[in-house]
């Protein structure tokens, strides 16, 4: 304990907190913020293309190929049939390099794009990153069509993850595609 206590320790701690970058913490009613981001397989997504027209779901995991994200994103995968029964566009995201989640979704047979943002700049808009923390928190961002968060998870059961996504859709009055109706 004497070791907190000395000066040179405290103001080291001082320092790194202080360089802490403190965005104002979203909550649900707030505008996400927008983002533009490559997918796994490719394409390009904006979060303003879904504006007016579906809800979004965001779901942000630390990095690729670790044991907690690959049951997430497989839960993902699994419970597809559920998921797509909703009018809503679904995306994990990561900090990891488009090529790393390109051989992350293949390995998981996904079926939905992995966004990367490499640089950190939404993850940091949406506070699942900050200058100390490079690895995102594994929390989910409900976007209603409007474009405001409708709800944000921050207690992600990796491994029941797809089936508490669907349920959570459909708490939020989310509705089902036209098609399935």
């Amino acid at each position: 304990m004497a070791l907190f206590k000395s000066k040179p320790v405290m103001a080291m701690v001082a320092s790194l907190v202080g360089t802490q970058a403190v965005a104002a913490e979203l909550k649900p009613g707030d505008m996400a913020p927008d983002f533009t981001l490559v997918g796994s397989d490719g394409e390009t997504y904006r979060l303003a293309d879904y504006r007016g027209k579906q809800a979004v779901v965001l779901a942000w995991f630390p990095k690729a190929f670790t044991p907690g994200c690959t049951k997430q994103c497989t839960s993902f995968r699994a419970d597809g049939e559920s998921l797509k029964k909703f009018d809503v566009a679904y995306f994990t995201a990561s900090c990891d390099t488009v090529e790393t989640n390109r051989k992350f979704a293949e390995s998981l047979a996904a079926d939905y794009p992995i966004l990367s943002d490499p640089d950190g700049k939404v993850a940091t808009a949406y506070g699942v990153i900050g200058t100390i923390r490079r690895w995102p928190q594994r929390w989910t961002f409900y976007i209603g069509t409007d474009g405001r968060i409708l709800e944000i998870d921050k207690e992600v059961d990796v491994a029941a993850y797809g089936v508490d996504v669907a349920k959570r859709l459909r708490a939020l009055g989310i509705p089902e595609r036209k098609e399935d109706r």
